[in-house]
This record gives structure tokens, C-alpha cells and sequence, in this order.
């Protein structure tokens, strides 16, 4: 008994006084922990300072019931029970219920509330019990960042992320600068393998990160993505792109990229306009007219014969769509039109002989090689050279009217914008400037390309003739007296690539007659252009249409008129007066309604999610809802006695 006695008091020393830091330090590696306060990113903001992307304080609110004194809960489970019920819709009973069944099973990490907001939190704090913090009032609070994106989904795919998906867009190649630093805070261990902060403040705060400002105007941005959507809903195609670009500055002001799901809907799949490379089209042949009338081996009154629409190059068919062709037309014409007989033989007669001349003018229009964005995922265009193996006795014939190669819709624009600017080729741009903590920290200026693509007197005849596309060739369905649009139809057949399916048999190789891509590029106004603009949408339904006079020029259209109604530019402006008898009575029938004194909550069924929110609002009630559309349900009934300050949830159709 001695000798067991005499090793106890050993072991105790040994563990207390020579093991003691060993021990000590275990335990508190395994119930004391340090957490990462994860530092918030910088925003993203449009042109006109809205926000596209920003990171929210979001709090997840716990209560450790075991720490509040039983007089001091009882005195006061009344009064926090009533406050919870007004910020989260509940009744004051329900709260009550579930805080006392906590307080019997000694719940010390009792879950009151997610995702509520910074000034939520805040109020929150001041609740009966938990003001008095995280030791007597057990009020525990988690704080997580959420990226939110203001505007919704509508150009997510150039706003970015940079998250577990990767680095794409804005975001994703600024990532570095709106990264902020992190802040630490320390957690104790409780039951169930919880963490529960020591204190209720971080032992270092977290420092924000830095903001971009993007060149996206937002009211243009909404303009151009509701019109493309429209635009592939109604053909059901597979996916499309619009981009709005500032001419003399190169800022992109509105960027839409849809693809669709396999449940018919569309939302911001891929960045198709800079990522997606692929045969033009017609749209094209501005670069084919352009070099042959910069050469000046034609005019645009120079005739063509497009004989009876249809040609063969080396035993492969060039037709026009239109049966019979045009018979003798001039290069203007040509272009109005679309002949593909006429361009074909323009080029093959001039450039058959020196190929390389033609190359050079393509490659002078930035065809030939990358833009060169920020933003990663940059397709790579395809043109091929006499030099190249890949090179055919068609090669020259098929590029003059936008096959056998490949760019980018966002090239196509570059180009066509600088006709607009006067032949001065600027490069697209997302960022305007880097700014850290309100000041700029670096301003991206305009980068010229190439400071003149083409003669003056090239230019001004390549305009006219674009003109005279929307007035009397094949976009006269988009043309308006009340402002002016200049611009070139593209339609294109989808080649298939050769590949083996499944049962290792070769398919493929072949241009499509069921796929294509409509297009068009152009600029407005006209005689003094503002903005340019492309409109690319792949794959439509057949039946329904797929000639990009038909399928792009009219989102081209819409684009156009409302940017004319929403942003009058110099002094040209619409006539058109649109008027609904039907909104002027719902506006009145909502003012009367707000002019109503309220002292018993109304019935907003049936009534537009933003007028029921307004009213209700304004009536002194939080309201929380989801969905969109018109009001469904609605938490408290009508009739009940309006309480301010209770939060009221809608459910939307």
C-alpha cells in the first residue's frame, strides 16, 4: 500500500510540475481552437456605381441557454420570445416553447436564426437576454460571408467568381486585388463536437478587399439580356450572345451570354461571346468588300454577274439564297443583298492570283490572333494561310463569304466597331478603373489597336453601304424612320466535325442543313454611331427561322430603339408614344391604397410582388418574401390588427 501510495504521489507530481506545459497545451489544442474570420472580397460596380457583386455579412444566431441566470430568463424569455416573433415571422408563443424546452435539456448551442442580415444581427443584440452578450446572456453569433450578385444572373458569366468553380470573368482575373485580409477568431469546444466562440468579438478583425469598376451600364446590360432571351425562347435555340460596345471608347456596356437547359430555360452558361469561336457567315464579307475597295481593284459600283445564283469553285457549290440569284448587281449591291456567288467571284478574280494580300488585310483587321482579355477563357480564332498545309484550292473562295475559318463574336465587333469609329480600332474593355478605398488606384485608358484599318474613302462608302442594308437589303425588316442603324446579316451552316459514335463508325464531316447560326453585326446611329453591337444566336428551330435577318437583327432592333428611349443620344429621339390603359388604372387603384390609414393588415393576394412589398412597407411592416410574380399567400391574414414592425412573408407565383 505504501509503495502504490508513493507512485501516485509520483505520477501526480511528474504529470503537474514536469508534464505539466505538455498537458496543458493538449488540452488546449483540443478544446481551444482558432478559426479563420474569412476577409470580405471588394465589390464589383457598374459604370454608373450600381452594384454587380458584392459580399454580405450573413450571421447564423445561436443561444447558449445554459449560460443565462433562471430569474434573469424567466423575467425576460416574455419580451425576447416577442421580438424574435417580429423579426422572423413566428408567433411569440412558438419562440417561448422552444427556448424553455432548450432551457430543460441544457441546450447550450440552441439554433435561433440563419443567413440573418448585418443589420439584423445588430438589432438583434439589443433583444431582451441576449444584450447582455455571450457570458450571462448566451447570445452567440456566426459570421460567414455570402457572395451575392444584385442584378441576379444577368451577366454572372463576365461578373465572374472566384470560388470552388475556378476563376472566370472579372472576378476571377482580378482575384489577387479584391482579395482582402483574413481575421481571426477563437472557439471553444462544447457537447456534439461544437465550437463555440470564446468572446463576442474577433481577435482581429477582418480588412475588406479592393473594388473594380466595370464598364457595364446596367440599364443597357437589362436592356440587351431581356431581348436576347426573348429572342431564343421564341426560336427555341440552343444558345446566343449580344454585346453592346461603346465605339469611341471600346467599353463593353452590356454583355449577354444564354445557353439553354434541357428543361427549355436559359441562364449564363458560358461567356460565348469571347469564349466561342466559330464560322462567321456573312457577316464576313464587310471584311471581303472592305480589302477589295481599300485595294482598290473595286468600287462599289463595279458589276458582278451572279449568273442564276449558283457557281462551282473546284467542283464545291457557292448559291445564293435567293433561287435564280440577282443577275448583274454592283459590289454595293452585292453586299445589300448577301450575294454569295457575287463576293466569291469578286475575291477570286482580284486576290485568286495573291492570296497572301488578302491574308495580310484579314490579319490588319484582327482576325488573325487573340484580343488579348484579362478575363480568361479567350477562344482562339482560325485563319488559314497559303503557307499552311491546311490550305485548298477553295481556301481564298470559301473565307470571302465567312467559311473554312474562325473568330470570336467579340472580334467580329471589334471590327465593325472600328468602321464605326472611323477606322480607329479600339480594344474591348470590362474595367474601367481599380480602386482602393474610394481612390483610383489605376484607370484603364482606351488601347488603340490599329489606328487607321482603312482609307477614309473606304470607310465612308463601307458605311453607306451597311446603311443600305437596313434600308433596302436583307435586314429592311429592322429598318425605322425614326432613327438610323447600319449593319450585315450573317447565316452560317453548322459544320460536324468527323468523329466516331459509339460503335466505332466514322460520322460527320459535313456542313449541317438542320443547325445555324444567325448573326449580325452593326452600329448606330448610322451617320454618327454611338454604340456597336453584335447578336449571335446558335442552333434555332428551323421551322421557325434561322436567317440572322430574322433570328439576330430584330434583338438588334430592340437593343437599338430602347437605348434610344431610355439614353437619348445627341439630338435624334423616338416619336413613338406607347401608352396602357391598364397600368394607368393599376398605378391609381395602388395610390389610393397607400392614401388608406391601415390599422388591420390588407389582403395583397393577387397583387404584383413590387406593389405588394411598396404597400406593405410603407404601411410599417418587414416584409420577407420568395419567389417572383404575383402575391400567392401571405403569413399574416387580412384583417388582423396591423402591429408596425412584425415581419409579414409572401410567397410569390
Amino acid at each position: 500500500m505504501t509503495l502504490i501510495l508513493f507512485a501516485i504521489i509520483f505520477r501526480v507530481v511528474d504529470i503537474q510540475y514536469f508534464q505539466g506545459e505538455k498537458y496543458k497545451k493538449l488540452s488546449t489544442e483540443l478544446t481551444v481552437k482558432q478559426f479563420t474570420i474569412a476577409a470580405n472580397k471588394g465589390n464589383v460596380y457598374a459604370a454608373d456605381g450600381n452594384l454587380l457583386a458584392t459580399s454580405m455579412s450573413k450571421y447564423t444566431i445561436r443561444m447558449d441557454v445554459v449560460a443565462v441566470d433562471g430569474k434573469v430568463f424567466e423575467k425576460n424569455i416574455a419580451g425576447l420570445s416577442k421580438e424574435l416573433s417580429k423579426m422572423f415571422g413566428r408567433s411569440a408563443n412558438y419562440y417561448q416553447t422552444k427556448l424553455r424546452n432548450a432551457k430543460k435539456r441544457k441546450n447550450r448551442y440552441l439554433l435561433i436564426a440563419r443567413n440573418v442580415g448585418y443589420n439584423d444581427y445588430l438589432k438583434m443584440k439589443t433583444f431582451p437576454i441576449f444584450k447582455l452578450g455571450v457570458y450571462q446572456g448566451g447570445f452567440i453569433a456566426e459570421h460567414k460571408t455570402v457572395r451575392e450578385h444584385p442584378i441576379g444572373k444577368i451577366a454572372e458569366r463576365t461578373i465572374g467568381y472566384d470560388d470552388f468553380r475556378g476563376e472566370a470573368g472579372i472576378e476571377g482575373a482580378f482575384a489577387d486585388f479584391m482579395q482582402g485580409e483574413n481575421g481571426l477568431r477563437w472557439k471553444q469546444k462544447i457537447a456534439k463536437n461544437q465550437w463555440k466562440p470564446i468572446s463576442d468579438v474577433n481577435e482581429k478583425e477582418p480588412i475588406d478587399g479592393h473594388d473594380i469598376i466595370t464598364t457595364i451600364d446596367v440599364n443597357i446590360q437589362d436592356i440587351t439580356h431581356h431581348a436576347l432571351l426573348r429572342q431564343l425562347e421564341r426560336f427555341e435555340a440552343d444558345h446566343g450572345c449580344a454585346v453592346v460596345m461603346e465605339t469611341a471608347t471600346g467599353e463593353i456596356k452590356a454583355i449577354s451570354n444564354l445557353g439553354r437547359t434541357s428543361k427549355g430555360k436559359y441562364f449564363e452558361k458560358r461567356n460565348y461571346a469571347v469564349w466561342e469561336s466559330h464560322e462567321p457567315g456573312s457577316t464576313f464579307k464587310l471584311a471581303s468588300l472592305m480589302a477589295a475597295l481599300d485595294d482598290k481593284v473595286i468600287d462599289t459600283s463595279t458589276v458582278v454577274d451572279t449568273e442564276k445564283g449558283r457557281i462551282y469553285i473546284n467542283n464545291r457549290k457557292v448559291e445564293d439564297s435567293r433561287r435564280g440569284g440577282y443577275g448583274k448587281i454592283s459590289a454595293a449591291r452585292v453586299f445589300e443583298v448577301s450575294s454569295n456567288v457575287g463576293i466569291v467571284k469578286l475575291i477570286k478574280k482580284h486576290y485568286d492570283h495573291q492570296p497572301e494580300k488578302f491574308i495580310d488585310k484579314v490579319e490588319k483587321y484582327g482576325f488573325t490572333k487573340p484580343i488579348g482579355f484579362q478575363i480568361k477563357g479567350e477562344g482562339k480564332p482560325y485563319v488559314p494561310k497559303p503557307s499552311d498545309k491546311s490550305w485548298s484550292k477553295i481556301s481564298l473562295e470559301w473565307m470571302s463569304w465567312g467559311y473554312g475559318i474562325s473568330v470570336t463574336p467579340m472580334q467580329t465587333l471589334m471590327f465593325y466597331n472600328a468602321v464605326a469609329n472611323n477606322g480607329v480600332m479600339v480594344k474591348p474593355r470590362f474595367v474601367k478603373e481599380l480602386r482602393r478605398e474610394d481612390k483610383a488606384e489605376k484607370v484603364f485608358e482606351t488601347e488603340i489597336i490599329n489606328p487607321q484599318i482603312a482609307s477614309e474613302e473606304t470607310l465612308k462608302k463601307i458605311r453607306k453601304v451597311m446603311e443600305n442594308v437596313v434600308i433596302k437589303g436583307t435586314a429592311d425588316n429592322i429598318y425605322s424612320s425614326n432613327f438610323s442603324m447600319a449593319g450585315k446579316t450573317g447565316t452560317a451552316k453548322k459544320y460536324i466535325p468527323r468523329t466516331k459514335n459509339n460503335k466505332g463508325e466514322w460520322e460527320g464531316g459535313y456542313y449541317s442543313t438542320k443547325e445555324y447560326v444567325a448573326s449580325f453585326a452593326g452600329f448606330f446611329p448610322a451617320d454618327v454611331p454611338k454604340y456597336s453591337c453584335i447578336v449571335v444566336v446558335h442552333n434555332p428551330d428551323k421551322k421557325k427561322g434561322y436567317y440572322g435577318a430574322t433570328v439576330a437583327a430584330p434583338v438588334f432592333k430592340e437593343i437599338a430603339q430602347k437605348i434610344y428611349t431610355t439614353t437619348p443620344i445627341d439630338n435624334q429621339s423616338v416619336d413613338d408614344k406607347v401608352e396602357f390603359a391598364t397600368i394607368d388604372d393599376q398605378y391609381k387603384k395602388y395610390n389610393k391604397l397607400l392614401s388608406v390609414d391601415f390599422t388591420k393588415v390588407p389582403d395583397v393576394k393577387g397583387m404584383s410582388g413590387m406593389d405588394a412589398i411598396s404597400m406593405l412597407e410603407n404601411i410599417g411592416l418587414k416584409v420577407k418574401f420568395s419567389g417572383v410574380g404575383k402575391v400567392k399567400s401571405q403569413s399574416i391574414k387580412k384583417g388582423e390588427k396591423l402591429v408596425k414592425g412584425s415581419t409579414i412573408i409572401l410567397k410569390l407565383s
